[in-house]
């Protein structure tokens, strides 16, 4: 596995930021600026989550992050994860998976912790010009991006055949709508688990330790 670390040049000061977010207060979730939060890293002052999913962080992270998908999320992991007087930030790729997080961590609020989302998630983090751990044998699409496009390229491909073609191909992408319909009722994807088998994926499922629920 080749790894290789993105250095940073950015200023370690960060913006002030709005009063965290608890629950029941009916305030939204609050954010944090990437820059605030490296600040709160080095001083030890917050923990870092990531709520993507172990492809994704297995392909580029944050160093000192701790993995906790949104896909299994936990709020007693969240809290696991800090330690007293530490801020909990939550991380994703562009934000929205981490404020839905802050949200299903509202019984970790409630028991005195302070909860943030990462404004603009590790993409922003990365414009800021701050350090990430990149591996390049991991694919740079995820899984799921990876079913979806499968999925819609099928989709298209058998509607058009059948047209065209045959209308016996409408089956092409009756098939993929009933697994999707399984997968949804379910919350389980076959297509998932067989693309997340493909050589360009194994390097994910091989380096995402996980330790009692959370990865790190």
């Amino acid at each position: 596995m080749t790894t290789s670390t993105i250095q940073s040049n950015a200023p370690a000061n960060g913006s002030p930021t709005a009063p965290p977010f608890r629950a029941g207060d009916g305030r939204p979730v609050q954010e944090v600026s990437p820059l605030q939060v490296q600040q709160w890293l080095r001083s030890g002052e917050a923990v870092l989550i990531d709520v993507r999913e172990p492809d994704e962080n297995a392909r580029e992270r944050i160093t000192g992050s701790r993995l906790i998908p949104l896909s299994r999320f936990d709020p007693m992991q969240v809290a696991a994860a800090a330690r007293p007087g530490q801020r909990i930030v939550m991380h994703c790729r562009g934000g929205r998976r981490s404020a839905d997080a802050v949200r299903m961590a509202s019984p970790v609020a409630s028991s005195g912790y302070s909860l943030f989302s990462m404004a603009g998630g590790i993409e922003a983090w990365k414009k800021d010009n701050l350090p990430i751990e990149l591996n390049t044998e991991v694919s740079g699409i995820s899984v799921m991006r990876q079913v979806q496009l499968v999925i819609g390229v099928s989709v298209l491909a058998g509607s058009a055949l059948a047209w065209f073609v045959d209308p016996r191909f409408i089956g092409i992408p009756a098939f993929f709508g009933a697994g999707l319909t399984i997968a949804g009722a379910t919350g389980t994807c076959a297509l998932a688990a067989i693309i997340a088998k493909m050589p360009w994926n194994r390097a994910a499922a091989s380096g995402s330790g996980c330790d009692s629920g959370v990865c790190k």
